[in-house]
């Protein structure tokens, strides 16, 4: 596999330079499966990757480093103990060369070292009816950076828990329709935890009827209309009459409850 990247340098016109990196990477994969019976299903998976970044990043190296290598292994089954629910759970481990944070004021993405995510997947689906399905997948993960001291070092912003579900409705009339959530759990802002991304939980839900030829729709983002921030980040900022600055989070606020009508016309 190759990776090639390419960014402008310079501060006018006449001043710019095209600069170019490139470079290439092997990316060896392995599968193994065991069909123990009808309803179990084994498997284990192992490969390497590389984490490929910004050019930001890549040029001011003169491309060098810029694929860093990713070693990833599952550990997982697939399992239908009942008839219409599917299980599939997963253990994994994720290590990275190298870990690249964004740095919000200087809108730029920097190379922090090496890491390791560790993290279990658990997804179940289950016919309830002949036309009502329900899903939900659940995600726990521990991100760590490798080399630096026990306390300082997490890496901000990484999830380390999220959910999302829901119900699914398909009707022979023309109707279906889905109510939705979303959950991300509260995460590290910073290295040592001292400051906290909030997470939050979403509903948003859809419903349409359809016809040969139109389609009308209504959808609702933030059902409960939930205060949530969608962007954060930790930040030095310093306000008039401030002794130093401080690091505190920056965000953005997410979408509140809004509904869409649409109509969809088919020729």
């Amino acid at each position: 596999m190759c990776c090639v990247r390419s960014a402008w340098a310079g501060h006018g016109r006449q001043d710019a330079r095209r600069v170019r990196a490139s470079t290439a990477t092997v990316s060896p994969q392995l599968s193994l499966y065991y069909t123990a019976s009808s309803r179990l299903q084994v498997f284990v998976k192992t490969g390497k990757g590389f984490h490929s970044n910004d050019t930001r990043v890549v040029v001011p190296q003169g491309g060098r480093q810029i694929l860093p290598a990713a070693y990833g292994s599952d550990l997982g089954i697939s399992w239908k103990p009942l008839p219409g629910l599917l299980v599939n759970a997963t253990a994994w481990t994720l290590w990275l060369a190298q870990e690249f944070v964004y740095v919000g004021d200087e809108g730029v993405v920097e190379p922090s070292g090496r890491s390791r995510r560790e993290g279990i997947d658990l997804s179940l689906r289950y016919q309830l009816s002949p036309r009502l399905f329900a899903d939900v997948g659940l995600n726990a993960t521990r991100p760590r950076a490798i080399g630096e001291p026990e306390g300082r070092n997490y890496l901000p912003l990484a999830p380390t828990f999220t959910s999302v579900g829901g119900l699914t409705l398909q009707s022979p009339r023309g109707f279906s329709g889905s109510l939705r959530y979303r959950w991300l759990g509260d995460r590290p802002a910073n290295e040592d935890n001292s400051l906290v991304a909030n997470g939050y939980f979403l509903a948003d839900t859809q419903v349409n009827y359809t016809r040969p030829h139109y389609q009308v729709g209504l959808s609702v983002q933030n059902l409960l209309n939930t205060r949530w921030k969608e962007t954060q980040f930790a930040n030095e900022s310093r306000l008039q009459g401030e002794a130093g600055p401080v690091e505190e989070i920056h965000f953005t606020p997410g979408t509140p409850f809004l509904g869409r009508l649409s109509l969809t016309v088919f020729w």
